[in-house]
């Protein structure tokens, strides 16, 4: 069953035709890598998923609601309550503990719970580090903490840009590590990456080239 589905989407930027006629279905459960060069238009598609961004044309259904029409307010409760985002930036507040970093997803969705907080960290190996600074962590640690603030409100989308481009090979493992424990779970999973070994990860691959989808295959 579809959780998400692209018809004929197109996004312009003046006279610059950022994505053309894109079509695209993610099943739930399912783990898909968004490659492509850079300015390919992949990050303008994750903008668009999302829903931090709106299509010039054609329609978005997640959750077999159609967000093609609705206002801007509506969208950012749709995400809200509907997506976890993990960003390459981490976007951690600097004078928040790991374990209030998380709760704050909480408060702009419903009511902090420390102990849920704690949980979320505990589910990516952190939970010794909850009161922590942002400062006081390493860059895996604090992409551990964004997976965790994108759990807390048990999304139905985990959308990841770039989630190791600012990790050691040691720190990417460890978070790739989290992505297939998560895509075992039955989470339904979007990252955008332009590294091949990452991509390959993934349960499928979309490959974007300028604005389209030039190429959709099944990793082994």
């Amino acid at each position: 069953m579809s959780l998400l589905e692209l018809k004929n989407v197109c996004m312009t930027y003046g006279k610059v035709k950022a994505l053309q006629d894109i079509n695209l279905v993610v099943e739930k459960g399912e783990w898909l890598a968004l490659m492509g060069p850079s300015g390919s238009g992949k990050t303008t598609l994750m903008n668009i998923i999302g829903c931090m961004d709106k299509a010039t044309s054609g329609s978005i259904i997640l959750d077999e609601r159609d967000l093609s029409n609705v206002s801007k307010n509506e969208l950012t409760s749709f995400r809200r309550d509907k997506i976890g985002l993990v960003f390459q930036q981490f976007h951690l507040i600097p004078y928040l503990t790991a374990v209030e970093n998380v709760m704050i997803a909480q408060y702009y969705h419903s009511m902090p719970d420390e102990a849920e907080a704690l949980a979320a960290l505990d589910r990516v190996g952190l939970k010794d580090r909850a009161t922590h600074l942002p400062s006081q962590l390493s860059g895996g640690e604090q992409q551990r903490v964004c997976i965790a603030r994108a759990l807390i409100n048990y999304p139905m989308l985990i959308l990841a840009d770039e989630p190791t481009g600012n990790l050691d090979e040691a720190n990417e493992e460890i978070v790739m590590k989290i992505f297939h424990e998560l895509h075992a779970e039955g989470h339904t999973i979007l990252t955008v990456t332009h590294d091949m070994e990452v991509g390959k990860q993934a349960e499928k691959c979309i490959i974007i080239d300028h604005g389209r989808i030039a190429e959709s295959k099944y990793n082994r």
